[in-house]
């Protein structure tokens, strides 16, 4: 039997326990108030509610911010942005929505919750890229159970800092509706609109702003003290009547600790970078800059001391290896007519110094996308020396531009020879420069019988984006001839006539027949 309803008391919050306080809240513990009608502002309605929004504001272009920096340094640090992004965005995203639901048991305590997400918020993202840089640059090498430790940690951060933007919603959303009562849709629409609009800005600023002119890591610690402040600004400052003495007094001290960790951590990031480097890279670092395209790294090179140059933390020149690795790329494809020789990425000029080498080279053209790079290989003894000063050759003719781009605006038959000195296949901003249409535009760009030569991955631990690699130029037209060299280098030579003539040298050797079933990869379908 269904018992009628008795009328609710006077001032009775709905669905509270018969005997219980006025604006008690079912099922909270007894004497804690849930404060639902209008809160005792300092301003006007009107000007709290947007002080609340712009809290909103903020907040989201912080919390995007974080989720940006996560994928641009791990994407850095781990390779292949695509899976990178797509971890930390679903894991965050996943996180959110715990973080949300996890959040209404805070509603009754809205500011004093609000206060101490954003003070952790502060603090986890704020640091999230200095930890997960450290654990990269001192215990990257450790291999065995912690031999994917820096993934781990960046899941970790993900799911912190995801479970902390989360439940900063439901908080604001109780917060706007103590400043005044409106219907549901209404405030939805107003705060989400605020949020919209923050994560616009925040998205914008990390790219063309912070990173560019602070670097990732003072951009996050930064942005960590923006968080900490808006969050404490609004708290103490519209909704401090919601607090007692004592919590006010809690969330001034952890606000100004958290400032306090985050401004000392900011005053050391360039020692704590420097510290990393020589951890990554050794004791003997030269020449350390962050291109705007890239990190490049120079160690030794003076006093007799071996250089090695390095690109986003991946060796690219220097010891007896690599000059066997340009040789292997480059030899080979020298091998017949070469008057006209293209090299893409070939910004440091090892690999024009190993065509410059042959005789009948009249005239070398390079394109790499960083001139910084390409300035460095000029100007920086120990490079130039290594490169035998190929730059300045006036044979060599240097263009800055990308790669992809530069074969689109090349007229068919203008070279003897292609030499594609690329990153690895696996590395997703140079997916399109192994793809079916940009091994097509070679074919076109080439002369009858002429040569293109590309280094496509490490054969034993990659062999299926090695022979992707092979299977996509003869999709495009070329006839392909495989070998590889002393290490883990792969490479194939491709020519616009019959099958290549392979004259390799010592510690070389050809392959014979890939796997069949491979599949070519194209720009819409990177395979890799």
């Amino acid at each position: 039997m269904i018992e009628p309803h008795a009328p609710a008391q006077p001032g009775a919050t709905p669905g509270a326990l018969p005997g219980a306080p006025p604006g008690a809240l079912p099922g909270a513990p007894a004497g804690v108030p849930y404060r639902r009608g209008p809160a005792r502002l300092p301003v006007r309605p009107g000007t709290g509610r947007f002080l609340v929004l712009a809290c909103v504001f903020v907040c989201a272009a912080c919390g995007l911010v974080y989720e940006l920096e996560l994928v641009a340094l791990a994407s850095y640090l781990m390779g292949d942005s695509v899976t990178q992004a797509s971890v930390v965005l679903s894991v965050m995203v996943f996180a959110m929505g715990i973080g949300s639901l996890a959040a209404k048991r805070l509603r009754r305590l809205a500011a004093a919750g609000f206060a101490a997400v954003e003070v952790a918020l502060a603090l986890i993202g704020g640091c999230s890229a200095m930890a997960l840089y450290a654990v990269f640059a001192w215990t990257g090498d450790w291999g065995g159970l912690w031999a994917h430790g820096p993934r781990v940690l960046l899941v970790v951060f993900c799911l912190a800092i995801g479970l902390l933007i989360g439940a900063e919603v439901p908080l604001l959303m109780e917060l706007i509706q103590r400043v005044r009562r409106q219907d549901a849709g209404g405030a939805v629409a107003d705060l989400f609109a605020a949020d919209y609009v923050g994560a616009l800005v925040g998205g914008l600023a990390f790219p063309f702003l912070l990173l560019p002119f602070l670097g990732q890591l003072t951009s996050s610690l930064l942005i960590g003290a923006v968080n900490v402040v808006a969050g404490g600004a609004l708290v103490l400052g519209l909704f401090r009547g919601d607090l007692t003495r004592r919590t006010r007094c809690l969330v001034l001290v952890a606000n100004a600790t958290v400032l306090a960790v985050l401004a000392c951590t900011a005053v050391l990031v360039d020692d704590f970078e420097r510290a990393a480097r020589h951890a990554v890279y050794g004791d003997d670092v030269r020449v350390a800059l962050h291109t705007g395209v890239q990190e490049v790294v120079l160690t030794g090179g003076t006093h007799g001391r071996p250089l090695a140059l390095y690109l986003d933390g991946r060796l690219r020149g220097g010891g007896h290896d690599q000059l066997r690795y340009r040789q292997a790329l480059v030899r080979p494809a020298m091998n017949g007519p070469h008057a006209r020789v293209l090299v893409l990425g070939g910004g440091d000029g090892l690999a024009a110094r190993e065509v410059l080498a042959r005789p009948g080279a009249h005239r070398v053209d390079i394109v790499d996308l960083d001139p910084a790079l390409i300035r460095l290989a000029r100007t920086d003894p120990g490079l130039a020396r290594l490169n035998g000063h190929a730059i300045d050759d006036p044979r060599v003719r240097v263009a800055v531009g990308d790669s992809f781009r530069s074969m689109r605006e090349t007229p068919p038959g203008t070279y003897d020879v292609v030499i594609a000195d690329l990153p690895d296949p696996g590395i997703t901003a140079s997916t399109k420069l192994y793809s079916q249409e940009f091994y097509g535009l070679a074919r076109r760009a080439l002369r009858p019988g002429g040569r293109l030569a590309v280094h496509a991955g490490p054969l034993d631990t990659r062999p299926h984006a090695f022979w992707t690699v092979e299977t996509t130029m003869r999709a495009a037209g070329l006839r392909t001839a495989a070998y590889r060299a002393r290490g883990d280098w792969g490479f194939v030579l491709a020519t616009t006539g019959a099958r290549p003539d392979l004259r390799l040298g010592p510690g070389e050797r050809p392959l014979p027949a890939g796997p069949t079933g491979m599949r070519a990869s194209t720009l819409l379908h990177p395979r890799y």
